[in-house]
């Protein structure tokens, strides 16, 4: 029996509902990414970033390769980007229709 519409697009959000693979997802957007990379853009343990990224692979939304002994992930669906563009804007617009002062929108470029 296919799953209707509504329930998949549910599933697709929940897949979003954590920060960090809301910002692995920013990350990918941007380029392809080795996990070395993501772990110095994310502050996030490695065990951590092992198990968001692999919510993301079994959903599709990433990929991941081998590349010079390197483990690179890229996103499988381009459309992540505007999905993304988006919801920034989305954001944006409900800040100022609620009063609220403008949320931080810069990407948060964290050490480890």
């Amino acid at each position: 029996m296919p799953i209707p519409l509504y329930q998949a697009k549910a599933e697709f959000l929940r897949t979003l509902g954590h920060p960090a693979r809301i910002r692995i997802l920013e990350l990918l957007s941007e380029r392809d990414h080795a996990v070395h990379e993501l772990l110095d853009r994310i502050a996030i343990e490695p065990s951590n970033l092992s198990q968001q990224l692999a919510v993301l692979r079994r959903t599709a939304l990433v990929v991941s390769r081998r590349h010079d002994g390197e483990v690179v992930y890229s996103l499988s669906v381009p459309e992540v980007r505007d999905f993304l563009v988006t919801a920034r804007q989305i954001i944006t617009n409900l800040a100022a229709v609620q009063g609220d002062l403008e949320p931080e929108l810069t990407p948060a470029k964290s050490a480890r």
